[in-house]
């Protein structure tokens, strides 16, 4: 354990729910320092059950459990109590970390599991619900049901981000979304609606860079007939028409000064007028701007209004560039030979192990959109056969190492005509089966060995058809 660390204040009771003895043990020991009353329960029966009995002042919560889905436990404790519930779990899907944060996770931790990772965020929820008491009651937590699978990624920068999507997806509050070009801000925005109680209402984009200013005021607030030459017929605008629904205003940045005193008017008052007319107009339209441009430096520059500005950056979504979720790029590229088939019912095009190496090494100034399109790109050049490094044309991607494609002891890792997710499988069953035989068929050792928990080896050894060995 760390030294130096700040004890917490006072004794407080943690319920650790997981069916898995070992890590009900292994998260005693993490908070062991501490002047903690831990709780354990095996199911989601024992769970309530424990949670009614102890009265705990937050709630370390596994995902599967033998009797119930987590986020059906998650629910059934929010329910009765507004108690921090941390839920903890090997899936790291975006779709199931907005589900558990919608439905009241005060937040979300992905195994394997650091000891001040859990401390942190145990002495955090603490001091929150010590707040909440003080002051009132928590907020309720956030019902719904996610989407299906939105958004692809699990780092820990993507996972902040549906972390936050989660949080939010339900309020009326403006978003902001920033980050660089390519970084997927649309797809955040409809992840947002598709997430939030307006999602059977309209999701509306406009693209503030694509329209002349006088267009685009008629675009945003529409027009009555007679307003300008050629408006033979009264139109309305896309305000007008997200009512009830979602407004996607995407390169926020590029609005004229104009445009962006009446887009003002909207954000505080919900109302305006058409191009050429009188007669006010409400709306109720929840705002989603996004821009890739700095704004902060765009007011000291007097090229946006400061009090816009102040407007829309409300709750703010920050998307990390592809260079710093590198550990992405092969489940991205996974989901964009499955979308881009050579043709319709086609398997999805093979990858070489050296052309995936080379995707790792490259530094990705576009971004996503980059690797989507030298994918598609790649896909057409392969003829929907195989994916080799010079079909890669990468435009300024520059590679950050020079790190060879070897390396590994896998024969698959090394042979063309192997598909992206068969290598990646075919190195986790090779390192599951050389773990297992280094640890002379000791599955508690080997698990170690590899730092997953046991019950997981248990689960990958059976989807690969891995037998033998013992518990340890």
């Amino acid at each position: 354990m760390t030294a130096n660390r700040t004890p917490m204040p006072m004794r407080s009771t943690v319920l650790v729910v997981d069916d898995d003895p070992a890590i009900r043990e292994l998260l005693r020991e993490y908070l062991a320092d501490d002047p903690l009353t831990i709780v354990e329960a095996e199911t989601g029966d024992e769970a309530v059950a424990a949670f009614a009995r102890a009265r705990p002042d937050i709630v370390l919560l596994d995902m599967w459990l033998p009797d119930a889905d987590g986020l059906e436990i998650l629910a059934r404790l929010r329910a009765q109590s507004d108690v921090p519930v941390v839920v903890i779990t090997a899936d790291s899907s975006s779709s199931r970390t907005i589900r558990a944060v919608q439905a009241g996770a005060y937040d979300y931790l992905v195994k394997p599991i650091e000891p001040e990772a859990v401390r942190h965020i145990v002495q955090r929820a603490l001091e929150h619900r010590r707040l909440a008491q003080e002051t009132g009651d928590l907020p309720a937590g956030l019902t719904g049901a996610g989407p299906g699978e939105p958004i692809v990624g699990t780092s820990p920068g993507m996972q902040a981000v549906y972390k936050r999507i989660g949080r939010v997806a339900d309020s009326d509050a403006v978003v902001l979304i920033t980050g660089e070009t390519g970084t997927g801000k649309e797809l955040v925005a409809e992840t947002l609606h598709q997430s939030s109680r307006r999602r059977r209402g309209p999701l509306v984009r406009v693209n503030c860079a694509a329209l002349p200013e006088s267009l685009l005021e008629s675009e945003l607030f529409g027009h009555e007939k007679g307003a300008f030459t050629g408006a033979i017929e009264r139109r309305k605008g896309r305000f007008e028409i997200a009512d009830g629904g979602t407004i996607f205003l995407d390169e926020i940045g590029e609005l004229s000064p104009s445009t962006q005193k009446k887009l003002l008017r909207v954000l505080q008052f919900g109302k305006f007028e058409r191009v050429g007319g009188n007669a006010t107009i409400a709306t109720d339209a929840r705002v989603v701007a996004a821009t890739n441009r700095d704004l902060e430096e765009e007011v000291r520059a007097g090229r946006f209004r400061e009090d816009l500005y102040y407007r829309l950056n409300v709750i703010r979504i920050e998307l990390p560039p592809l260079r710093e979720r590198r550990s992405d790029i092969p489940a991205l590229v996974a989901h964009f030979l499955d979308r881009f088939r050579s043709a319709p019912g086609a398997p999805p095009t093979k990858i070489s192990a050296e052309a995936v190496q080379r995707l790792l090494a490259a530094d990705w100034p576009g971004n996503v959109r980059q690797l989507e399109n030298a994918i598609q790109r790649a896909v057409v050049l392969s003829g929907g056969r195989v994916i080799t490094p010079d079909l890669l044309d990468l435009d300024h991607a520059a590679p950050v190492s020079a790190t060879p494609a070897g390396g590994l002891d896998v024969p698959a890792l090394v042979r063309d005509g192997v598909p992206l997710k068969t290598v990646l499988a075919d190195v986790e069953r090779s390192m599951i089966e050389e773990a297992l035989r280094q640890s002379g068929g000791n599955r508690s050792e080997a698990a170690r060995t590899l730092h997953i928990y046991r019950r997981l080896l248990y689960e990958k050894m059976e989807a690969y058809g891995i037998t033998g060995g013992e518990d340890g």
